[in-house]
């Protein structure tokens, strides 16, 4: 096998979530983002749409965030089923995070190709920034929580009506070691040769 398979190999199996509260504040560089996005642009796309696209959040903007989230979970949520500890949770999941990235799918004008591929694109973007973020030894997390996937995201982003939220990326740094890989079924299980 190549170094360079090799190389990768350990990049894939040695990615992990990283939950933001175990990140500890310190600053990513602007640049090394710049360099992980670059790397989602690679991903691959039908009809060359490249539909991910990307809202970075640094410094008091990433609290700005976490504050608009909170809000946005408050205001939307019946008062039966408002919990105090979730808006908590939202407001103060990044204190501990370099950077916030929003995910989204930004649907093109090609509706021959199906939505689904290009949610697939986008999903194949965020990987390659959660395996470039586990190259530089940076954490990450692809959060799906608290508004992600709700109508009153895509409003506040100002999306089109197409256009879906996927995630949203907290990357830092942490002090713990990283948690152990498992998986609970067999490779054999879920591969057959023809």
């Amino acid at each position: 096998m190549s170094d360079t398979f090799l190389e990768i190999a350990q990049v894939i199996r040695n990615r992990r979530t990283i939950k933001p509260a175990q990140m500890n504040g310190q600053q990513i560089p602007d640049e090394q983002v710049k360099q992980l996005l670059q790397l989602a642009d690679w991903a691959p796309t039908h009809g060359h749409t490249e539909p991910w696209r990307f809202r970075v959040y640094t410094g008091k903007k990433v609290k700005d965030f976490c504050q608009a989230h909170a809000d946005l979970y408050k205001s939307n949520t019946r008062e039966e089923d408002y919990q105090l500890f979730k808006y908590e949770k939202l407001l103060h999941m990044g204190d501990g995070a370099s950077h916030l990235i929003v995910a989204y799918m930004q649907r093109g004008d090609l509706p021959k190709i199906p939505a689904l591929e290009e949610i697939a694109a986008t999903s194949c973007a965020i990987q390659n920034v959660l395996l470039g973020a586990t190259a530089l030894g940076i954490a990450s997390y692809w959060g799906s929580g608290g508004m992600a996937y709700k109508p009153a995201m895509k409003e506040y982003l100002q999306l089109g009506e197409e256009d879906l939220v996927l995630g949203i990326l907290y990357l830092g740094y942490t002090d713990k070691p990283a948690p152990t890989g498992k998986r609970t079924v067999a490779l054999e299980e879920k591969v057959q040769w023809m």
